[in-house]
């Protein structure tokens, strides 16, 4: 219970998310914000991203099929509870993901610390191999703001070819495709770069 409880603020409950591209990601008429959404980021999303390319799941499929792709998942990572007592065995629930996607957890929320952001920018350099031009495809779950705003700061950080998947695996699983189960990238690999 305290394993739900925790996600559920974290990132919403999985059950709101739609099962088909039709009825969630593609038809919403909300705004694209000018800046970062900083709470309730699980909730109804913009069709839009500034410099950025949107994707269904057939366009991540295509993308996937040009060398260099990088995809990242950035759906945050449970944390074990403060008030569960020492000696009580805590287990996070495993993440399955796309396939030979990067799980960078956390880089999604709307205000980052110095350190998150350090970890950030430096596995986007990582993983590009300081190439800005890139295709970086950027993901979580169905109407998740954390892929919105993680995309958003991509490109302002000088990404420019960064696409944003906000059907997440939810529409990837829903369309049959397989996932992998994947482990977050540790933060101490954080190095700051200059």
């Amino acid at each position: 219970m305290i394993l739900g409880a925790l996600f559920a603020v974290a990132c919403g409950s999985a059950a709101n998310a739609g099962g088909d591209e039709e009825s969630s990601g593609g038809t919403t008429t909300v705004p694209e914000p000018s800046g970062y959404r900083m709470d309730q980021y699980r909730a109804p999303i913009p069709a839009t991203l500034s410099g950025g390319t949107v994707l269904e799941t057939a366009g991540v499929q295509k993308l996937l099929k040009l060398p260099g792709t990088i995809l990242i998942d950035v759906l945050p990572a449970q944390k074990r509870p403060d008030n569960l007592p020492a000696n009580t065995l805590w287990i996070p629930k495993a993440r399955f993901n796309i396939p030979g996607s990067v799980w960078l957890p956390d880089v999604g929320r709307g205000a980052l610390s110095e350190s998150t952001e350090a970890y950030y920018r430096h596995n986007l350099e990582r993983l590009t191999d300081a190439d800005r031009s890139r295709r970086i495809v950027i993901y979580c779950l169905a109407e998740c703001w954390m892929s919105w705003n993680a995309a958003k700061r991509a490109i302002e950080y000088g990404y420019s070819s960064v696409y944003w998947y906000p059907g997440g695996t939810d529409h990837w699983t829903a369309a049959g495709l397989p996932t992998e189960e994947s482990q977050p990238v540790p933060m101490d690999t954080a190095a700051t770069t200059n």
